[in-house]
């Protein structure tokens, strides 16, 4: 099925005799395929008598050898699944089977993405970037903390560079244009945090998603902001040199050398917030962050810090 979706990939009519000689099959084994393709994947697929079939639109699909071409120094191994249940959940499976670290899990299309705080990350074929890439932390929780800010900079920072210039953050794992969810981070640890564990680095970016009607919240994507196509592949590159280097300067200074530059890109500094903790609410005006990356309130006149999972931020209505 996927050799006959590389053949179609390009978005121009191919007929069912020169799709059936390519594949070696029949012209009803490929209208079976064609079929699958259709409900499997979620593909639109073109069917004109005398002219044959056609992608709706035309596919450009994850290569590695691409992706390692573009960024050189990363050289982790790259996984790429055409559908899977979540990303992160085959990152924690290949730790389980003793896969060494560093690698990346990246795949076409998710069929039970995940979110933070349990919600469903959509996650259609071929048109956004799921990845998690794995990491082996030595040395215990230093190298941990703030550890979803430090993402949250890169995956902004890759976008910036390939053009979406309004983009920021939003404590703790949201990556925003104006007060629409353009990426998202999900952080997952197993081990011992005390001394050896594996951190999974979960990022889902709305790449050229144009339409859907399954996100709960407002949302964007690269293309809808920039007006055109995104090549994926430059997007995972870009992503990886900027997780890189940010990586590496907070395993170098820790989270306080890179402080202030997320707070420079906060996109909610300043403003009134509700903080949602559970059935709870708590009503502040946003300072900042600490030196492990947790968040400052002042709530009622009187700085306080929150940190922690489960929590969410909320502008508010007077804000």
């Amino acid at each position: 099925m996927l050799t006959l979706l590389k053949l179609l990939k390009d978005g121009r009519f191919h007929s069912g005799q020169a799709l059936g000689a390519a594949l070696g099959v029949s012209r009803s084994a490929v209208w079976k395929q064609l079929q699958h393709l259709e409900a499997e994947l979620g593909l639109s697929i073109h069917k004109v008598r005398g002219r044959g079939y056609q992608l709706a639109a035309p596919l450009t699909l994850l290569d590695p050898a691409e992706i390692s071409a573009r960024a050189p120094s990363c050289e982790w191994p790259i996984l790429v699944f055409n559908s899977i249940d979540s990303t992160n959940a085959e990152a924690l499976r290949a730790i389980e089977r003793g896969q060494s670290a560093p690698f990346l899990v990246l795949a076409e299309r998710q069929t039970a993405g995940r979110g933070r705080r349990g919600r469903k990350w959509v996650s259609p074929f071929a048109e956004n970037i799921y990845y998690s890439l794995v990491l082996r932390i030595d040395g215990g929780m230093r190298q941990l903390e703030g550890l979803s800010l430090v993402v949250g900079l890169a995956v902004m920072q890759a976008l910036r560079g390939l053009g979406i210039s309004g983009v920021g953050l939003k404590w703790p794992n949201d990556v925003l244009v104006g007060q629409q969810k353009i990426a998202g981070i999900l952080l997952e640890l197993v081990g011992d945090p005390a001394d050896v564990c594996h951190v999974v680095i979960g990022v889902g970016i709305n790449v050229n998603m144009q339409m859907t009607d399954e996100v709960d919240q407002q949302w964007t994507s690269m293309r809808l902001e920039s007006g055109k196509a995104v090549d994926r592949n430059h997007l995972v590159a870009e992503l990886g040199l900027m997780l890189q280097t940010y990586l590496n300067r907070h395993q170098a200074g820790g989270f306080p050398a890179i402080q202030a530059e997320w707070e420079q890109n906060h996109l909610w500094q300043g403003r009134a917030v509700s903080l949602i903790a559970g059935v709870s609410q708590i009503d502040g005006e946003v300072l900042g962050i600490d030196v492990q990356g947790a968040l400052r309130l002042k709530v009622n006149g009187v700085e306080k810090v929150f940190s922690g999972g489960e929590l969410s931020l909320r502008l508010r209505d007077d804000s």
